[in-house]
């Protein structure tokens, strides 16, 4: 099951890099050069605990063992609108899988409206201070 989320996820992060953000209009997405760099396990570091204050005000709190996703968005960025519809569909079939966005350079109100709009029912958590622990991640980026 977390091969096939793993494979599932790829292409979705494929279609998604980026190195710059754009506002405003949502046709105008930055492209990427489709490379996606796989870790092998043995060469992977352990995930730090994440916790903090969610967009819906409760708090989140990572399982330890438990297989997280985590999602970095901002409200303003066109690939993060083009791939939220995927992540809310994935994080529907696989609830034996965390799903997190942490919210980064953004208002709540246009982060709720974003939210909304989507349909997103996984937790966002609103402090962004945890991108620390994920040295040189940058939206859009999931991180599985």
């Amino acid at each position: 099951m977390r091969k096939l989320l793993i494979l599932l996820l790829i292409p979705l992060l494929m279609a998604c890099s980026s190195n710059g953000v754009t506002s405003g209009d949502e046709q105008a997405f930055i492209s990427g050069n489709g490379v996606a760099t796989y870790i092998s396990p043995d060469n992977r570091k352990e995930a730090p605990n994440i916790s903090g204050p969610t967009l819906s005000g409760g708090s989140f709190k990572s399982e330890p063992g438990k297989l997280l996703v985590v999602n970095v968005w901002a409200s303003w960025c066109s690939p993060c609108r083009a791939e939220a519809g995927a992540l809310q569909e994935l994080s529907l079939a696989y609830p034996e899988v965390q799903f997190l966005g942490v919210l980064t350079r953004d208002t709540k109100v246009a982060a709720q409206s974003f939210v909304d709009r989507f349909g997103i029912t996984y937790p966002s958590l609103t402090d962004d201070a945890i991108l620390l622990e994920f040295h040189g991640q940058l939206i859009p980026n999931a991180i599985p």
